[in-house]
């Protein structure tokens, strides 16, 4: 199985650029016979990389910024995540791609950061939100929950994912094990090289065996990544 992983870059806050630059990444990696493409993490509309950059007592820039953000991320469902499922269905494609989910079963003001699951059919499987932002980015995203965390059966195979510094909590990674994974997709900002010895550990903790189990990384296009 040929996978595809997106290393590009977003139109930073720019929800609607932003999708149509990931329906052309879709169709292009089917028409290089790709089954499974992943987006990197909070690919629409962009990561928050100010988090890592503006001090948290310049509340003025990071709230114009926080506007900003909220206005162009998604709601699941919304048209933006249709037109990813139509674009899935269309190149019978399993995705997974990272967003700023706002969560609309409440205020509609709070983000979290999630992973759309996709498959070929265009169904949404599952929204997976980060179970507890890393440092910084809790300054833009809420906590989420282990009501999202789940592994979905797929055509090619049990696939679940880990957004970023997730993969280093190991219940995190025992409970999609215990859940018969096959199928890691990892959605990072991070990069480097031990980065990638983290996913080679992740993999073979999971007891990689015959290539039976692999793991897709997809950064902000700033590293090389693979499958195992």
């Amino acid at each position: 199985m040929l996978v595809a992983a997106a290393q590009l870059s977003p139109v930073l806050l720019d929800r609607d650029a932003t999708v149509e630059r990931a329906i052309a990444a879709i169709h292009e990696a089917s028409a290089h016979s790709a089954r499974l493409i992943v987006f990197p993490e909070a690919f629409v509309p962009g990561y928050p990389v100010w988090v890592w950059s503006i001090p948290a007592g310049d509340t003025h820039a990071l709230r114009a910024l926080y506007v900003e953000l909220l206005r162009e991320s998604v709601s699941v469902p919304d048209e933006a995540t249709e037109r990813l499922c139509r674009a899935a269905r269309d190149a019978r494609m399993l995705v997974v791609i990272g967003v700023n989910e706002r969560n609309s079963e409440a205020s509609n003001t709070s983000l979290f950061n999630s992973a759309l699951f996709i498959d070929a059919d265009g169904r949404l499987l599952g929204t997976r939100r980060k179970l507890v932002p890393t440092s910084g980015e809790r300054l833009v995203h809420a906590m989420g929950d282990g009501s999202t965390f789940d592994v979905y059966d797929t055509a090619v195979g049990r696939l679940g994912g880990l957004i970023c510094w997730e993969s280093y909590v190991p219940l995190a990674r025992h409970a999609l094990y215990s859940w018969g994974l096959e199928v890691l997709a990892t959605p990072t900002w991070d990069r480097g090289e031990p980065w990638l010895s983290t996913l080679r550990h992740v993999a073979k903790e999971g007891r990689v065996r015959d290539g039976n189990w692999m793991w897709a990384d997809a950064t902000g296009g700033r590293t090389s990544s693979g499958c195992w």
